[in-house]
């Protein structure tokens, strides 16, 4: 990595972006620089990009590389800010990126689940309960783990990375009510969440069956007994299975979170309301939700 792209790197860090948005973004950089060299056949460096460099690129993306307008316009986005900083630290004087354009395409809103398989899934944890409990009476609670889980997932909104930093002092729960803290949400900001019934009796289900002593973390691992964290791989791979057997196509957490925002706006509950719940900082964020998905 070239010692601009290490401080650009180390910029977005300062920024609090996300580690996934900076994880994406220097995957992105680092083929427009391929790119460059192969196509320039010189050395890449930040004031060594033109406009022309950077329309060229998108239309290769677009042509040669046949991708979709969003993903075109994730790679633009990342050289915009990468060009954006250079200015602004002095190592450019104009920035190539500033007039090109991205590719126009029409905005869908998320994948979600609908109602109809929302109602699959939910089937699809219970009979994996039922079936785990004579098939696999030793791994039963990892099934149990599971499918809490998802279930907590769905009826939360939570990110995963947030559901898994839960800890066991960061929720309440009563008969009627529960809520829940997180307390290194996005950016660093907590937010507090509201259980529904569904959330809590999913809640109750593993708390009845997760391991005394295992550790401060909500969520734990079983397989080793190391009473640590659960892994984001594990969740993933958990949450594959269960799609599968519900018939739904790739589930994932954010799925999951997608799901829960639908829900509420189809409910009519207020956007900022929705936005708070997500822990989204901008509004416009939250607009995705309003926005017809392919299905609508």
């Amino acid at each position: 990595m070239i010692p601009e792209l290490q401080a650009f790197e180390k910029y977005m860090h300062q920024q609090e972006r996300a580690v996934l948005t900076v994880r994406g973004y220097l995957a992105d950089l680092g083929q427009f620089m391929l790119w460059f060299e192969q196509t320039n056949g010189e050395t890449f460096s930040l004031p060594a990009v033109t406009p022309t460099d950077v329309r060229e690129y998108r239309q290769y993306l677009t042509t040669l590389q046949r991708r979709k307008p969003a993903t075109v316009n994730r790679h633009l986005a990342a050289i915009s800010a990468l060009m954006t900083w250079a200015k602004r630290t002095g190592q450019i004087e104009h920035n190539p990126a500033e007039e090109v354009r991205g590719v126009p395409h029409v905005e869908h809103g998320p994948r979600s689940l609908d109602k109809r398989e929302q109602y699959a899934l939910q089937r699809a944890i219970e009979k994996d309960l039922q079936l785990s409990r004579i098939r696999y009476p030793r791994r039963w609670r990892t099934h149990q783990r599971d499918a809490s889980l998802a279930i907590f997932l769905l009826h939360t909104g939570l990110r995963l990375s947030e559901a898994l930093s839960l800890r066991l002092d960061d929720f309440q729960i009563t008969e009627r009510k529960g809520l829940v803290t997180v307390r290194q949400g996005k950016g660093g900001k907590s937010r507090s969440v509201p259980l529904n019934t569904e959330a809590r009796k999913a809640l109750q289900a593993w708390l009845e069956v997760r391991p005394e002593g295992g550790g401060t973390f909500l969520w734990i691992g079983l397989e080793n007994e190391t009473s640590e964290a659960l892994s984001g791989r594990s969740v993933q791979r958990a949450l594959l299975r269960l799609g599968q057997s519900a018939g739904l196509e790739r589930l994932t957490p954010h799925v999951l979170r997608h799901s829960f925002a639908k829900n509420l706006v189809d409910a009519k509950v207020g956007l900022e309301k929705v936005a708070a719940l997500l822990g989204h900082s901008n509004l416009n964020t939250t607009r995705i939700y309003v926005t017809p998905n392919q299905r609508d």
